[in-house]
């Protein structure tokens, strides 16, 4: 059974611990879709000076390029030096996924998805082996029943899945509402009721909210 994971690794000794020592207010986040010869991450937090002092300084970076930027953040292809503990690379080949992954605060969290729970102890003993002590911090299975307990309809469940899979809630969007329709073999005006009405599940099964208090009241007249 397909199981998900959340786990927070140090960032020392995994690629980006001279970055946080040197920059201490830095923020990463995984490029899930760009295609490179390392890894892409968005980097921010500093300036683009400060960000590339501590990338041409440390030890834990093999190369790095700019691929392209964006309102105070630059995105660079980064290839860590082989020493280095690759969590991306141990995630790999341990039979999992990466679905998304970020770095703050000089701590990785990684969103894995692996086929069963025992990838997942695997994974851990593989990354304790490395000295990196790893935290689980979530660890759910994918089960059938899964899109039910959030309030959602299997269709609804299978099309918030394609747009996570396609990087339609990526900022900037990677495919457009009408490529994701023609993707999902439906009308564009289907797929944005479909949505809809999933956000709307999801908000009153997350937060907990009763139906009838998601009704707005009336507008007051003028």
């Amino acid at each position: 059974m397909t199981s998900i994971a959340d786990i927070e690794i140090p960032a020392a000794g995994t690629g980006l611990g001279d970055l946080f020592e040197d920059v201490p207010s830095l923020s990463c986040e995984m490029e899930r879709v760009i295609a490179s010869s390392g890894h892409c991450l968005w980097l921010s937090g500093a300036t683009q000076d400060e960000i590339e002092r501590a990338l041409a300084t440390s030890s834990e970076i093999e190369a790095y390029a700019l691929v392209s930027e964006d309102t105070d953040r630059w995105l660079y292809d980064i290839e860590f030096d082989p020493e280095t503990v690759d969590p991306f690379t141990v995630v790999l080949e341990e039979g999992g996924t990466v679905l998304s992954a970020s770095a703050s605060n000089n701590t990785w969290l990684l969103s894995v998805r692996v086929v069963d729970r025992e990838n997942v102890s695997t994974l851990y003993d593989r990354l304790v082996d490395n000295d990196v002590g790893p935290t689980i911090v979530r660890l759910f299975d994918m089960a059938e029943e899964t899109h039910s307990q959030c309030g959602l309809t299997s269709r609804q469940y299978e099309t918030l899945v394609a747009a996570i899979d396609h990087g339609y809630f990526e900022i900037p969007r990677e495919v457009s509402m009408q490529e994701l329709s023609d993707e999902l073999g439906i009308s564009h005006q289907a797929l944005s009721e479909r949505l809809r009405r999933a956000y709307r599940a999801l908000v009153t099964s997350e937060l907990n909210v009763a139906e009838e208090e998601t009704t707005a009241p009336p507008m007051p007249s003028d």
